[in-house]
Order: C-alpha cells, then structure tokens, then sequence
C-alpha cells in the first residue's frame, strides 16, 4: 500500500524544491550572488533584450567564480556548439600564480566574456582556412552557466557563441540568436498594425519532445555497427516486435524507471523543467519532454538533455541511442520540435481562443506559416536533412518527406471560408466531449485532432515540426523556421502598415489572407501522409519532395535561400554555404563509416561464422554418408547448398562496397550495403544461433535484465 501521509508527500516535495537549478547559475542564484543593481541590469539583458552593461562584467564574474567554487568546481570552460552538431569547450582552472609563486583563483570579467579557443580542427565549411587556428567564444547571457559533474570533480560551462577571427559564425547557436531577433522585430511590426505597442517583447519558445532507445551496454559492445555507426547495419526482425501495440505508455520496468530517476533528477538540479516520461511504441524505446521555454535555452537544454541521458545511462548498465533509425523495421526517433511565439498578454501568439474565426491576429499570423512553409518547404526539409533521417522519415511512426500543414478540421474550414469572403460560423467543436462514463469527469474537446503523419501540424496553441531527428540539435531547423516566418511576416506587416488605424484596414486584411490562402493552400494536407495516394497528390499540387538527404541539401545552395537568410542578417552567404558544406561532409563521412564497419562486420565476423556452419553441415553429411543413415542427407545437402551461395555472394557484394567507397559514391554505397545485408539477414535465418557472432535483434530489443 502506498505511503500518501502528508510527511511524505512534504519529503517529496523538498526533494524537487531543493534540487531545482541547484547547479544552474539561474535568477534565484544570480539575485543571492549579485548586488541589487548589477542583478537588475543583467536582468535587463536577459529578459529584455538590452545589450549587456561591460561594466558589470567583472562583478558577475567574480559571484560566478565564488558560486562554481562552493560547489566544487576547479575549471571552467566556454561551452558552445560548432557545426558538427555536437557540444565543446576547452577547460582552464581557476588557478592562477603571482609573481612570488603564491596560487590564487581568479575569474576576471574579460575570462567571462570573451575566450579564444583552437578552430583548426572543427568543420567550417571552408569558412577558414585549415592553418588558420584562431576562434573566439562569447559569453550569452540568456542562457545560464551550469556545473558539469563527474564523478572526482565539477566544471562551470559557460554557454557561448562561437566565431572566427573574422567574424563569421562557426556555431549553431548565432545564427539561432539571429533569428531570434529577426522573428521578434516583425513579429512587432504585425502586431504594431493590430494597435500593439511598439515596446512588446516577442519571444520564440520551444517544446522539444526526445525520442531514444535504451540496450544493454554488454549486449552493445557485441555490436560493432551499434558503436561505430549508433545503429544497427544488419538484423533481421523478430516474430513479435511492436505489432502489438503493447509498449506504448506500458508499465516502465524497474531497471528503466531508476534509469528514467535518475535522468530527471540531473536535469532538475540543472534547471531544466522535465515534465513527461513514458515508453515509446517500440521495444526499448523511450519518450521524455520538458516544459516550453525559451527557443535559445531550450535549444541549450536539448542538447544538455542528450547528454545526460548518455551518462546515465552508463551508469545504469545501459547504452542510449540517439540516432534516427537504431533498427530496421520498427520505430525510428525523432525529435517533435514544439515551437510558438508568444508575448505577455498573449501567452502563445497561435492561441485561438474561444472563437479563433474572428480572431485576426491568429489569423494573420496563421496565414503567415502556410505562407512561410508552402514558399520555403525545401529550406526546411534541408533544416533536418542527414543520414539517419534518411532511414526515419515516412516510415514508422515518423512523417513523410513532402512538407505539408496539418491544421485540423476547424481551422481548415475557417481557411475556406477566408479563401471565399465569407463570414459565417464553422462548424462548432467547441464545448464538451462527453465519453459516456458517468464515473469519469466531462473533457473539453479541442479544437482539432493530431495528425502524426503531418510533418507540420497545429496542436491547439504550437506548430510542431516532427520531421527533426532524434540525434539533431534543434538549433538548426528552428533558425530555418525563424527566418522563413519573418519574411512572411515582414511581407505581410509591410502591406498593412500603410493602412493601419484606418477604415481601410480590416478590407486590406481580408484581402490579403485571402490572397495569400489562394496562392499557398496546396500545402495543407489533413489525410495519411503515409498512402501512395499522397506522393501521387502531391506531385500533382507541386509541392516539393526530396527523400534524399543530398538532394534536400542542395536548397541551400539556391539563390532563393542565399537572398532570404541574408536579407534577415541571419547568415551571409559564405556562413550559409559553410552549412551546405559541413553537412555534405558529415554526410559522406557517416556513410564511409558505416561502409567500412560493414564490411568489417562482414569479413571478419560473419563469413568465419558461417563457413564454421558449412564445416558443420560437411561434417555431418559426412557422417551420414559413411553410417550409411539415407534419412537426413538431403535435406543436410540443400541447406548446405543455399547457405554456400549466400556465402559466396559476400565478397562480391564486399569488392563492391570497396569500390564505392574508394570513389565516395553515395548511392553506390546505400545500394551495396542494403544488398549486402539482405544477403547477411538472411544467413542469420538458416545459420545455427549458437554460431551466430553478434546479438540479434530479438537479444537486443527484448534482454534488459
């Protein structure tokens, strides 16, 4: 029987209160660290937007040192995210000597603000050249600076941008912060038309849902494809995997729910607001999301959740994987990019309200996406375009490649009424939803159902873009979406500026989402983006499909994307061709890996196995044959047979691979090693378990103990 008595919930309770942000240098740290008016200027800078008082540099350093020094931490480092998708930093102590060798520890405000870290080994894009080392961090304040722990010691990190010598953005989060400025301006513009006052602050805030899988760490390390590549290059499917249906939000074991304690106990100490947890729909896959914040910390929080996961789950025995398609055939993960605007007064700008119809500012700004994504559709898919997703997207759980907005049955008929100048009510769905259970209380329904199968959809008060990877950091795909809504919105502000305040302005409104409905409604879509129907609708309505990872890069290099993200001082064209750059190599480099580990895999581990097999069955054929035993021999023989020719098309299959690999041949690569594994796979069905060297997927999926 559980214990509920007030002295245990009260224990419960003191536990969360007393770690939260307990190793997060947030607000409620900050105001005991810093005098009253240091503390209200910084704050001005984090939650305004003011640009940072130099003056007070020093001072924050000096409370940042003492803070990091009581809770145990010898270096800080400037933590930031180059191009390679990752987190970095070079640590320096505290440790300083004077001039008569006495040790001191000092943190200056110059330390704080700017660092200079080696840039000769991080993928630019050719932003720089290879000889040129030089890179600069600078400090961002909206994002507070955390302790890192390990288990001898504690690191302050310092959250930064980061650039070269000259200028340009080698990160993930510049450009990010670049966007961010650019939405909210035109976002006040637009509302500036509406009446609002020109002094609103506008953020952007991200919910971002992460999907991963958790093995056994031993059964891994028998896996050489899951520890160079993060999926599995072989493997067949087991009889019963997801069919059942019998994962989604079952009972968490206990070895996964201690696992899942400790995870959000580490992000509560680090002031990020877990909020769900739960089992994913296949086997071994798991689900945690925290609560909105803002785009810039949430994005920082995304990246130090990943992190925390993988480390505890070391500790626990377990492996986690973050990559989009760990195994064939079941659930791939991703990462629900849950992204809004909002500002006070307002809570979410995508807020209907009772009577979203007759609410022009959603409207407006509703009307602002469809336009943002329909003219933009290959930018975005380009914003989540890698290997993994290559095997995610469209199958499993995971939406198509054709861009499309699901809005819901309410909300598309608003649109329709708007495309026709009509001003009649739809169709109510307001109210209540009563289920027929007297038992249970009466639900309000929302405004429309979840499509999970729209790479884009509406969901009550958010947009979200469920096409992002699992192992992606949101910064990327969230500073495409920034951008393409300001130019949407700066398109739509400069039309009723002019007007605004005057008689003319609620015709001029209609007149332009009408507009803009007509000319973009081809990318609403509310049926299965899983039917072939759809791919054959969609070429008919001309919307852009891109399956391949290098053909969705190649948007970025269009003129269309240079102009746009120049124009919004977002990226210059040499930092958005950088980003085209990188990601073509990380592409090519994860597949050379994963072509070299199969083949590998295949020399070295299962053609030994099965010729040990063939062996066997030539020994026992032999035996037959000599016992003089006719039963059995035959059926030996053929399975001998069939074996033997798989076994001879390997090296085939293996010469090719080579030869794809030797003239980086994408497609030539892709091809061979999914031939070479259904030559492999099949093996694993008529080769002897006890013989086969790695851990197969029924092991993998289903062993936790």
């Amino acid at each position: 029987m559980k214990n509920n008595s007030p002295s245990t919930l009260e224990n419960a309770s003191h536990v969360i209160t007393s770690i939260y942000g307990q190793d997060a240098f947030g607000l409620k740290t900050m105001r005991n660290y810093l005098s009253r008016e240091v503390y209200k200027k910084l704050l001005a800078t984090i939650k305004k937007g003011h640009q940072l008082d130099p003056d007070i540099a020093n001072d924050v350093a000096v409370a940042m040192k003492q803070w990091a020094l009581e809770k145990g931490a010898s270096h800080y480092t400037h933590w930031f995210q180059p191009l390679n998708g990752s987190t970095a930093g070079k640590h320096d102590s505290f440790v300083e000597v004077d001039h008569e060798g006495n040790l001191e520890l000092a943190f200056s405000g110059k330390n704080l603000v700017k660092g200079e870290s080696d840039a000769s080994s991080f993928p630019t894009g050719g932003l720089r050249a290879t000889f040129e080392a030089r890179g600069y961090t600078a400090w961002d304040p909206t994002s507070p600076a955390f302790i890192k722990r390990t288990g001898h010691g504690a690191t302050l990190c310092i959250p930064t941008a980061f650039c070269s010598y000259k200028g340009e953005a080698l990160d993930k989060k510049t450009p990010l912060l670049r966007s961010m400025k650019t939405v909210s301006m035109q976002t006040k513009r637009l509302l500036a038309c509406f009446g609002e006052s020109q002094d609103i602050r506008v953020t952007p805030d991200l919910g971002a849902e992460q999907e991963y899988f958790l093995i056994d760490k031993k059964l891994f390390s028998q896996r050489p494809d899951l520890m160079m590549c993060g999926r599995t290059l072989f493997g067949n499917i087991p009889p019963k995997h997801q069919q059942m249906e019998d994962h989604y939000y079952a009972s968490i074991e206990d070895r996964i729910l201690e696992f899942m304690v400790d995870v959000d106990k580490a992000l509560w100490a680090l002031g990020i607001p877990a909020k769900t947890r739960h089992n994913e729909v296949a086997p071994c896959q798991f689900e945690i999301a925290p609560m909105f914040e803002s785009l810039n910390l949430a994005v920082d929080h995304n990246m130090l959740l990943m992190e925390v996961l993988r480390r505890t789950a070391n500790k626990h025995g377990l492996v986690c994987l973050l990559h989009e398609k760990p195994f064939e055939g079941v659930n791939g993960s991703g990462k629900h990019n849950n992204w809004s605007l909002g500002a006070p007064g307002f809570g979410s700008l995508f807020n209907p309200g009772k009577s979203p119809h007759e609410n022009a500012i959603f409207l407006t700004l509703l009307c602002c996406v469809i336009m943002a994504v329909d003219k933009h559709a290959d930018i975005l898919l380009a914003s989540v375009a890698k290997a993994g997703n290559e095997h995610r997207l469209g199958a499993n759980e995971a939406p198509p490649a054709i861009i499309s907005i699901y809005l819901g049955e309410m909300l598309d008929e608003i649109i329709q009424q708007i495309e026709n100048g009509g001003s009649g009510s739809p169709h109510e769905k307001g109210g209540v939803m009563n289920i027929g259970v007297d038992s249970l209380p009466i639900l309000p329904i929302d405004a429309s159902d979840r499509n999970r199968t729209s790479p884009f959809a509406f969901t009550v008060n958010k947009f979200e873009f469920r096409a992002v990877g699992s192992s992606q950091t949101c910064a990327w795909p969230m500073t495409v979406l920034n951008t393409i809504m300001a130019e949407a919105l700066d398109e739509v502000a400069t039309i009723l500026e002019p007007v605004a305040g005057k008689p003319e302005f609620n015709q001029t409104l209609q007149n332009t989402l009408r507009d803009i409905i007509k000319k973009h409604k081809r990318i609403l879509f509310s049926g299965d983006g899983y039917r072939k129907e759809w791919v054959e609708e969609a070429e008919r309505r001309g919307l852009y499909n891109r399956p391949s990872a290098v053909e969705a890069l190649s948007a970025l290099k269009t003129e269309k994307a240079t102009k746009l993200f120049d124009k919004y001082h977002v990226m210059s064209p040499s930092e958005l061709h950088a980003r085209y750059e990188v990601q073509m190599e990380i592409f090519l480099k994860e597949l050379c890996i994963e072509t070299e580990t199969a083949i590998l895999m295949a020399e070295t581990l299962y053609m030994p196995a099965i010729a040990k097999q063939l062996a066997e069955l030539a020994n026992t054929i032999t035996k037959l044959e000599k016992s003089g035993i006719s039963s059995g021999i035959n059926t030996a023989k053929d399975r001998a047979t069939r074996i033997g020719e798989l076994y001879d098309a390997i090296p085939g299959w293996v010469q090719a691979l080579r030869e794809a690999r030797k003239n980086k041949d994408t497609e030539a690569m892709k091809f061979g090693m999914s031939a070479l594994r259904k030559v492999i796979d099949t093996l694993e069905t008529i080769t002897d378990a006890h013989l086969w060297p790695v851990p197969t997927y029924s092991e993998l999926l289903f062993l936790q103990g």
